[in-house]
């Protein structure tokens, strides 16, 4: 037969030129972007002295200078520290003037100033962090009280390492590093008189400690801001991926969604479509000959009721797992295409034949999904044929290569024109056929190609790789 020499030919071609364009398709390369901020960047402006932590001032009579560590250790430790040296440094002072001066007319005052500026220190967080007018009168006083003891006994001198620690703590820059400057002169002039004579090391030695002090802890506090800005940073930064990760989850839903709802209107086109519009051909024609011959109108409408309990059948597939149903009886795929074929042969009394072949032995079973793909595009293939094609013959031929399975569909029907078909492709329901075809390919990684010319019949030829092999590039259609 001409048409079976053509269709030989053209499926042989067709291979031919599949195995030539076998290569994996383009990679999907999902990249991650990292954000991170640089030195430059976190330091920013001269941060100040004071940490955002201090700028809440707290109501009543609770501690606020524990409620602006409270969320850092280190800072609470520090603060401690700095707490129990002021009351050891005080305590050390005062035994020495007890011990140096015994019995002195000062001696009760003395007394009486260290326990003010003991007392003094304590309260100090009740008034809050923050450079309040309140915690501004506290501090003035406590650093009076302690000039105070300073003049009457120079050994109080080195209560200051605390109070810098307190005034660089409260006060804005300029004001901490003028407080101590001022106390620094005090425990100079202090140390010198408590020296037989001058000695350039009293002299020295203080400023030296009071600037390192100073810098240690400016650069501690400036640490620490940018310590919360790379944290508040990162925290919108994982705020961002979140908001990311569920806009992206939303859209894979709606894809998903998009996905399924082409899936289900396909088998439904290639199933429970195909079966009704068949079954209303053979009602009609069962009609027209019910009068002049009823032997072939009722063979019509048995072969209508075939039709319809096998939709029913594909139906309740539907609401199981919507897998096809001839699969679902056992068999695999090459059971399915000769019931396939031998159900329109039947259809088709005697106008159309469809021949079943299979060539090649599989190595593995075939995947759920490109069974029931090839089931489902040979369907709407002879769909198209009985409806369309005016052909007398078709044939499914399965042919299983090493890399790939590939089902091809011809018949010795009118054709068409490819070309002119995508062109212009024919509107109504029948004009999903090949678009859901080539769909189901697509979604396999695997090719359609279509090869037919008016009065020239048509070739069909789906391609799917198997799951080990590399996917084809991409659909081409050959006039």
């Amino acid at each position: 037969m001409r048409h079976s020499t053509a269709r030989n030919s053209t499926v042989e071609g067709t291979r031919g030129h599949e195995v030539r364009r076998n290569g994996t398709g383009p990679d999907a390369d999902r990249t991650a972007a990292t954000a991170a901020a640089g030195p430059a960047e976190a330091a920013g402006p001269a941060a100040p002295f004071r940490t955002p932590d201090r700028d809440q001032d707290t109501e009543g009579p609770v501690s606020s200078g524990a409620r602006a560590t409270a969320g850092d250790p280190d800072a609470r430790w520090l603060a401690l520290l700095m707490h129990a040296a002021f009351f050891l440094l005080l305590s050390a002072s005062l035994a020495r003037f007890l011990m140096r001066h015994p019995g002195e007319t000062r001696t009760p005052w003395i007394i009486a100033l260290s326990a003010v500026l003991a007392v003094l220190h304590l309260l100090g967080p009740v008034f809050g962090s923050r450079p309040t007018p309140r915690r501004l009168t506290w501090l003035g006083v406590l650093v009076a009280v302690w000039m105070v003891l300073v003049v009457l006994a120079p050994s109080f001198a080195w209560c200051a390492v605390p109070l810098f620690y307190t005034g660089l703590r409260i006060l804005p820059p300029r004001a901490a590093l003028a407080l101590v400057a001022l106390l620094t002169v005090f425990v100079v002039a202090a140390q010198l008189r408590l020296a037989t004579g001058f000695d350039p090391n009293l002299v020295l030695a203080p400023p030296a400690v009071a600037a390192v002090a100073s810098a240690v802890f400016v650069h501690m506090q400036r640490q620490a801001v940018r310590q919360r800005e790379l944290a508040a940073r990162q925290r919108e930064l994982i705020d961002d991926l979140l908001r990311t990760r569920r806009e992206l989850a939303a859209t894979e839903r709606r894809e998903g969604t998009l996905a399924e709802r082409q899936r289900l209107s396909m088998e439904i086109h290639d199933t429970l479509a195909q079966g009704l519009s068949s079954q209303q051909m053979l009602l009609q024609a069962a009609d027209r000959s019910w009068d002049t011959d009823p032997a072939t109108a009722r063979r019509h409408v048995l072969t209508a009721t075939g039709i319809a309990e096998h939709n029913l059948a594909e139906a309740r597939r539907f609401v199981h797992d919507l897998a096809p149903a001839d699969l679902a009886e056992g068999g695999g795929l090459e059971a399915a295409l000769r019931a396939l074929a031998a159900r329109e042969t039947a259809q088709a009394d005697a106008h159309l034949t469809v021949r079943c072949h299979v060539e090649g032995v599989p190595a593995a079973a075939l995947p759920d999904r490109v069974q029931s793909a090839l089931l489902r595009i040979a369907q709407g293939a002879l769909a198209n044929i009985a409806e369309h094609a005016e052909a007398t013959i078709a044939a499914l031929t399965l042919t299983h290569l090493d890399d790939r399975v590939v089902l091809d569909i011809a018949d010795n029907g009118r054709g068409f024109s490819p070309a002119q078909q995508a062109a212009h492709p024919s509107a109504g329901v029948r004009g999903h056929g090949l678009p859901a075809m080539r769909a189901r390919v697509q979604q396999l990684g695997g090719t359609l190609t279509i090869e037919s010319a008016p009065g020239e019949g048509t070739v069909l030829s789906a391609a799917v790789p198997l799951p080990h092999s590399p996917a084809p590039a991409a659909t081409e259609e050959h006039a």
